[in-house]
């Protein structure tokens, strides 16, 4: 990956957002129209439902396994990002901010870090406005 900032700091894994998602989607599509042509053979419609359920529930699996990732990864960004203001200033992140506030505070280096907690906890500033108002951007490549 070039230099990370704001422009291309989104994680976009491909073997999951369009390989494996792409799959589950043509399967649950083929499902639905094998459901469809069995309507009405009582020997063939209960397996195209099942088949059909079980494909919802592997869709629905792979997202919530995805959010729960991130979840984690909020948790421990949260961590990191409170130890680091801890370190810097002997305090923790002001109470207001919120996680997606946090969130959006861990690319930027310590030099701007202290300040610009101080500003999107004054100003309640949005996840992405922090972001657009960091200069020196710090990357972050571990991420999920």
């Amino acid at each position: 990956m070039s230099q990370q900032n704001y422009s291309n700091h989104a994680q976009y894994v491909f073997a999951f957002h369009v390989v494996l998602f792409g799959i589950l989607v043509l399967t649950w599509i083929g499902a639905g129209v094998n459901l469809y042509q069995s309507w009405g053979d009582h020997a063939r419609f209960y397996s195209a439902a099942l088949i059909f359920v079980i494909v919802f529930c592997v869709i629905f699996t792979a997202l919530i396994a995805r959010v729960f990732a991130l979840k984690a990864q909020d948790r421990a960004i949260r961590a990191e990002e409170n130890l680091r203001h801890f370190a810097l200033t002997g305090k923790l992140l002001p109470a207001s901010l919120s996680v997606k506030q946090i969130i959006g505070l861990r690319f930027a280096p310590d030099d701007e870090f202290v300040a610009l907690a101080r500003r999107a906890a004054s100003e309640n500033l949005a996840q992405d406005d922090i972001k657009r108002a960091i200069k020196n951007w710090k990357a972050d490549t571990y991420r999920v």
